[in-house]
């Protein structure tokens, strides 16, 4: 058939090499690869083959995955249908791995894409020429396995003789002649940094104090920006430096911690005091997330992006829960327009308002706070943001102020007790409420209820807690005859004998 009236097919070549070795050369394996390519295309043109302009090539890439820029551009443009023909040196240019081969076929076949390799003649278009590539690939993912195994093993041994075999320097080191050698400005740095640790005996002081004298983490000259170092250090790196052994001369592998050949940056009495100082602080903390009741962990933040935790304080023997800014915790500067909030307070509005907004009285609290993706807190108002976005909704906005210090009895959270904690914040908030009116602060129910932001007749209601029988109170606040407050009838009689007849 002629060249002419044969229909025309677009020939892309790959090309792939393993390591950096020759690639400087001015004919490298690249080049070579290519050519032979080319030659093969032109040997098929009176089929209509012609050669794309467009160069895929990956040097410096490994063939065991699919990570390869080039290879996805040449993917795009298959998808694109800007490619007819996949031409490589050998199959194992385009892969090692039989399940990322498998994912290949599946894409040419999708799209009609012939794949050929030049020194294996092959068709992928039938089951004879599938199962040859197979049995190649199969051998082609062995030996890269053996060379792994090879190379792990001989990482393995060196380690365990002390040896650096690479990876990331840790501050207060460089790596020279493939060896780890201390770098002495830096190094000092490391010995600051655990001393002001057990002098301060803080994380929060400690971040503090290191932004103030400028200390950050290690730099490094690298083209991939977010490994270059040298930002503030923050909670997590800080918790891995100061448990890393490597400062105590020594090299970890396989979970297990070796006599390193580099020299050590710390005695070991200030390391054992530090890992001490750790093991006590978390000792420390108290109650788990877990087991705090709070329902917005993960999902409060105040309006700087900064995540919003639960903490507690303590006051004559009476726990208080909060949602603190982790901002505050060395970096003030960087703090929202709100860093702490009753967590009660703001538990209760977001219930109240999504069960409005879902219709949702029945649902349980944890179904119910699932709904929830995230929680903004702002100077004005809170944002609600449901998982179900399907409808393109905006947030959800309660408009909302900071709560008058005579309130602070509000936040109350209660220990592990039977007790309703809701009826107990509830006759709290309403002895506050009437303080403020005896006391001349607020004039009126309705200005009252203007500046604490809440419906008058929410503020009418809640007064009746006031003036509470003690019996009843009394029963409110002990575990062994707990009241509930949906037992507290709406018209509460002021009459402490109707009250108790009423309630019984």
């Amino acid at each position: 058939m002629p060249a002419e009236s044969a229909k025309s097919l677009r020939c892309a070549i790959y090309t792939r090499k393993s390591t950096e070795h020759g690639l400087d050369q001015e004919f490298n394996s690249l080049d070579a690869q290519r050519e032979a390519c080319e030659a093969y295309i032109k040997s098929q043109a009176s089929q209509g083959w012609k050669l794309l302009p467009q160069h895929y090539d990956d040097p410096a890439y490994s063939g065991g995955n699919l990570e390869r820029p080039a290879l996805k551009r040449l993917l795009r443009e298959i998808q694109l249908g800007r490619i007819d023909v996949v031409v490589v040196y050998k199959i194992d240019r385009l892969t090692r791995s039989l399940a990322d081969f498998a994912k290949l076929v599946e894409t040419f076949d999708a799209r009609s894409i012939s794949f050929v390799a030049v020194t294996q003649q092959f068709n992928t278009t039938t089951s004879m020429g599938r199962l040859t590539l197979n049995v190649l690939l199969s051998f082609a993912q062995f030996e890269r396995e053996l060379a792994s195994e090879r190379v792990r093993d001989k990482v393995a041994a060196s380690r365990k003789k002390g040896k650096w075999t690479g990876g990331t320097v840790p501050l207060g080191y460089e790596a020279k002649d493939k060896k780890l050698v201390v770098n002495k400005a830096e190094a000092q740095t490391v010995r600051t940094i655990f001393e002001l640790y057990l002098e301060l005996r803080s994380f929060g002081k400690l971040v503090a104090e290191l932004d103030r004298r400028r200390i950050v983490t290690k730099r490094r000259d690298t083209k991939v920006a977010k490994y270059r170092g040298g930002i503030p250090f923050t909670y997590g790196p800080l918790a891995y430096f100061l448990k890393n052994r490597i400062y105590l001369g020594e090299i970890h592998h396989g979970g297990k911690w070796f006599k390193g050949e580099h020299a050590a940056i710390l005695d070991r009495q200030t390391f054992d005091r530090v890992q001490l100082l750790l093991k006590e602080n978390n000792a420390r903390r108290g109650t788990k997330f877990s087991e705090s009741g709070a329902l917005l962990k993960g999902k409060l933040f105040d309006d700087k992006g900064n995540r919003m935790g639960p903490s507690f304080s303590g006051k004559n023997g009476v726990r208080y829960r909060f949602y603190v800014s982790t901002a505050l915790r060395g970096r003030k500067h960087k703090a929202g327009s709100v860093t702490r909030i009753s967590a009660p307070e703001i538990e209760d509005l977001v219930e109240a308002e999504v069960r409005s907004k879902l219709n949702a009285d029945e649902v349980a609290l944890e179904e119910l706070f699932g709904q929830i993706q995230c929680v903004t807190v702002l100077a004005g108002k809170i944002q609600i943001t449901l998982r179900d976005a399907s409808d393109n909704k905006r947030p959800i906005e309660i408009p909302w102020a900071s709560k008058p210090k005579d309130e602070a009895q509000i936040q109350f959270a209660p220990a592990e007790t039977r007790t309703d904690p809701k009826l107990i914040r509830a006759i709290v908030r309403a002895q506050a409420w009437l303080d403020q009116l005896s006391e001349g602060h607020h004039t009126s129910i309705e200005d009252l209820a203007a500046a604490a932001d809440y419906n008058p007749k929410v503020i009418r209601q809640g007064l009746r807690l006031a003036f509470l029988a003690p019996q009843i109170a009394a029963r409110a606040l002990h575990d062994d005859t707990p009241i509930r407050l949906k037992q507290i009838p709406k018209l509460l009689p002021l009459s402490w004998r109707e009250q108790l007849q009423s309630i019984g």
